[in-house]
Order: structure tokens, then C-alpha cells, then sequence
């Protein structure tokens, strides 16, 4: 009987991870970026959850922000404060894969914020951060859309 019920969990699990996995923007139930403010790594050097009062819809996606100041910085400039891959774990893309993201595991790279897995994977992704990026680039094209 306990077999059975991780089984279920796990297909459900990787139905969910499916559902997370397609398309230009890393988005959950919660939103893009599972919710988080992608301007508060900017300016908070902090991941924040956003506020459903302050969304915003781009490439897609509804991006949730801490503050209206924040949504009206995404709106005015989205491409400089949008994680780069669509928020996908920029190691992840840079071995070939879109890869889920935990919000702590982060970076900002010549002004650019890169997401990772986790902070196990950003460990290893900061050991070489320039030439996963290079990889990640290459990757990107082929992997946007699907």
C-alpha cells in the first residue's frame, strides 16, 4: 500500500514538474518565478514573494512584485530585471535542460540574474559561472519554446 502511494505522489510530482517545464517563463501555480519579485534581487539583494495586488503580465507569464514601485521598474525595463532563460536554472540550461528553481539559489552576473536548482547546484554552477553562462546561451535557442 505505501508503494503504491509514492507512486502516486511521484507520477503527480512529475506531472506537476511537466506542467512547470514548458515554455519562455519558468511559472508555477504562484506565477512566474514561483512568485517571487525579480526587481527585490536588484534592489533588496533579496529574494522577495510578490503580492497578487501588484502583478504584471510579460512573455506570457504573470510576474508578481512586492510593491507597485517595483511592478511600474519590471514594466518600464522588463528585459533588465527578467531572469535570464526565463528563470530556469541557468545550469540546468547549460547542460541541455529546463530545470525548476529554488528561490535562494541566485546570482547576478554583469547586471543579469541567473537562477539555479538549488543552492547544492549553485555551488557548482559558481565553480565555472562564465562558461556555464556560455553554454546556457548556446543552449537558450532550442530550448525557449519548447
Amino acid at each position: 500500500m505505501k508503494a503504491i502511494a509514492v507512486t502516486i505522489f511521484m507520477l503527480g510530482s512529475a506531472i506537476v514538474m511537466a506542467q512547470e517545464l514548458k515554455g519562455k517563463v519558468f511559472t508555477t501555480s504562484k506565477g512566474a518565478i514561483d512568485g517571487y519579485d525579480v526587481v527585490a534581487y536588484f534592489t533588496d539583494a533579496k529574494p522577495v514573494k510578490g503580492d497578487k495586488q501588484f502583478a504584471h503580465q510579460w512573455e506570457g507569464a504573470t510576474w508578481y512584485f512586492a510593491s507597485a514601485d517595483h511592478r511600474d521598474l519590471f514594466k518600464a525595463e522588463p528585459k533588465k530585471y527578467a531572469p535570464a532563460f526565463g528563470g530556469f536554472c541557468a545550469y540546468g540550461v547549460s547542460q541541455g535542460y529546463k530545470v525548476k528553481i529554488e528561490a535562494d539559489a541566485w546570482d547576478i552576473v554583469d547586471g543579469v540574474l541567473y537562477l539555479n536548482y538549488d543552492m547544492g547546484v549553485q555551488k557548482s554552477w559558481k565553480k565555472d559561472k562564465t562558461g556555464y553562462i556560455t553554454k546556457a546561451n548556446n543552449n537558450w535557442a532550442s530550448l525557449k519554446d519548447q
